[in-house]
């Protein structure tokens, strides 16, 4: 069950770290419609949006880091 959560964990960080980049390379009326986010009359990018996306992913990531690591015997 660990193993399965860590690597999920992994994914769904890399998920979001792609949608980061893309928050912030895409404006708000090129994004797909079916992302949060998505304006057809603004043609700014969110930078909130790909910042949270970023936290999510580095929280992801570490939460992998450390399921993973040693174990301390007491």
């Amino acid at each position: 069950m660990k193993k399965t959560l860590v690597i999920l964990s992994v994914v769904l960080g890399i998920v979001f770290l792609g949608l980061a980049a893309l928050y912030w390379s895409v404006p708000a009326n090129a994004l797909p419609s079916f992302l949060p986010g998505y304006d057809p009359a603004m043609a700014s990018i969110h930078f909130k949006h790909g910042l949270l996306a970023l936290i999510l992913a580095v929280l992801l990531f570490l939460y992998a880091w450390f399921m993973t690591g040693k174990k301390k015997r007491v």
